[in-house]
């Protein structure tokens, strides 16, 4: 296993020790990373409110548990992420929840800011874009893929909205949180199990 991702495990968390982390860190007025705005502390405050709600009602396909619970090879699935990502917030229950339906996965978070070294190595376009899942092979310790920051038509929305209008405003981010809330998991769930 690459030493920089072995160091990070070791400052990792499981789901249930991040959720609380960050729910521990709202009641003081604060939230991961080095930025502690009131703007990055309201969106992990939306953030807590959509991962408590996803938590509760995200469900794996029936596809995608028949093809996890048919896995013969044992995997750690490591997140980067922070608190405050709206993406993240609709996307680690959905990871959370897949590797509840397999003895095989192993699931494993860190924080971006905390991990630089380790976020370096899985840049997309440049960019330190987070939730980013790194597909391990437990056995070899080999990086098999990596997944994120979003499912590939969510990227294309993104892509279009900026094209169209040359940022990614409060209504790009508006009609974001509308499609996943539309598409439920599912997208995210196909493109792991693809990745596997």
């Amino acid at each position: 296993m690459n030493s920089i991702i072995k160091e990070s495990l070791e400052r990792s968390f499981s789901y249930e020790e991040y959720r609380n982390l960050l729910t521990n860190l709202l009641k003081v007025g604060k939230t991961t990373g080095n930025d502690q705005s009131e703007a990055m502390i309201h969106y992990a405050e939306l953030n807590e409110a959509r991962l408590h709600r996803l938590d509760k009602t995200m469900q794996v396909t029936d596809e995608v548990q028949l093809k996890l619970e048919q896995l013969t090879k044992e995997y750690l699935w490591l997140v980067i992420t922070e608190g405050w990502c709206g993406d993240a917030a609709q996307i680690l229950p959905i990871i959370n929840k897949m590797a509840l339906v397999s003895d095989k996965v192993e699931l494993r978070i860190i924080l971006r800011d905390d991990n630089e070294e380790v976020m370096n190595m899985f840049l997309t376009n440049g960019t330190k874009s987070i939730p980013k899942l790194i597909i391990i092979d437990k056995e070899s310790g080999e990086v098999i893929n990596h997944f994120g920051p979003r499912p590939q038509e969510a990227k294309q929305l993104i892509l279009d909205y900026k094209a169209e209008h040359g940022v990614v405003d409060e209504t790009a981010k508006i009609e974001l949180q509308k499609w996943y809330l539309h598409d439920k998991g599912v997208s995210t769930q196909n493109e792991i199990m693809e990745l596997m």
